[in-house]
């Protein structure tokens, strides 16, 4: 591919994002002049990609909405088929997915066209997300507008509930969606309270971009995800968990995520694990689900939740317990 077709495709790749690029922001992306990049966009509408300019001190080029799928070229059945797949994804806050599923689904629906977009939104009324999926449930279209207004810095007015069911109208300037134990929060500079803040998205309702640009301030701590961590630990009970299991050290951190630090090597065949978490059921599936043997020494919670895990899955399996006469019976 020479250089011409490449730098197209990736023209192509920024005008995707639900934002206007200013030409002088896409000459410095693309390490161009600005006259290559009028030229540029000049080729991309005579190969038929409506790029539309705006002017003034907020103008610049965008890709107006409706377009086929640049550089995808995805058929009806595919683009739909993955705009389902994002929407259920970020609607479920599935761990590991974080903000990238976010970012593709505005993307996408920005170039899918009308009918397209019914047929997503018809599928998604009708469709069951599986079970066991903790937390509450996240509209995948609020994401979307979110995510819309952080990529264009653009300010973002919205209601909120707070934790003790109390309804206020919030002026934000987002910053950054991050997805953490189950829930999505949203960090973003409140302008009337002129502090950093995090917000839960579930919690979130009408949110109406202002059309009002921002300049990014830089996020409080390393980054935002430590930003939206240290602020909930603050808020909630930490327990610190230590536990020896039956696995390789290496092996037990791919499993577990989380800190490497937290995981120290016992000998060849088992770790340590201390650490803190603020969820102990959580924690305590996660052990489970690493299928070895494993030995929890703290917290005494911790301890007293796996007990009783332990019992209700000997009494489903039908085994008789201590003190207890009866034994299960599966139905005829």
């Amino acid at each position: 591919m020479g250089d011409t077709s490449a730098r197209l495709l990736n023209l192509l790749s920024l005008l995707q994002t639900p934002r206007e690029w200013a030409g002088s922001e896409l000459a410095e992306r693309l390490a161009v002049s600005g006259r290559t990049i009028r030229r540029d966009i000049e080729r991309l509408r005579e190969l038929g990609y409506p790029v539309e300019a705006t002017m003034g001190p907020v103008g610049g080029y965008r890709l107006v909405a409706g377009t086929a799928m640049p550089p995808l070229l995805l058929d009806d059945e595919e683009a739909v088929a993955i705009a389902v797949g994002l929407r259920t994804a970020a609607g479920n806050a599935v761990e590991g997915i974080g903000e990238a599923s976010v970012r593709a689904l505005a993307k996408l629906e920005q170039v899918l066209p009308s009918r397209l977009r019914r047929r997503v939104g018809a599928l998604n009324a009708v469709t069951v997300p599986p079970p066991g999926l903790a937390g509450p449930s996240v509209d995948p279209a609020v994401l979307s507008a979110i995510a819309a207004a952080a990529a264009n810095h653009e300010r973002l007015r919205f209601a909120y509930e707070s934790w003790d069911g109390s309804e206020s109208r919030r002026l934000v300037e987002p910053h950054r969606l991050v997805p953490a134990g189950r829930r999505w929060y949203l960090v973003a500079h409140d302008t009337g309270r002129d502090d950093w803040r995090i917000f839960r998205v579930d919690r979130v309702r009408e949110p109406f971009p202002t059309g009002q640009r921002f300049a990014p301030r830089e996020t409080p701590g390393e980054d935002a995800a430590a930003f939206v961590l240290s602020s909930l630990h603050s808020l909630a009970p930490t327990y610190r968990a230590v536990a020896t299991l039956r696995l390789p050290a290496d092996e037990a951190r791919g499993r577990l995520g989380g800190d490497p630090a937290e995981i120290e090597p016992i000998d060849e065949g088992s770790c340590r694990l201390n650490g803190h978490t603020d969820t102990l059921e959580w924690l305590a599936a996660r052990l489970i689900m690493l299928g070895c043997e494993f030995e929890v020494h703290e917290p005494p919670e911790l301890i007293a939740h796996l007990r009783a895990i332990g019992s209700r899955a000997s009494r489903a399996a039908g085994e008789r317990l201590p003190g207890n006469t009866e034994r299960y019976s599966p139905p005829d």
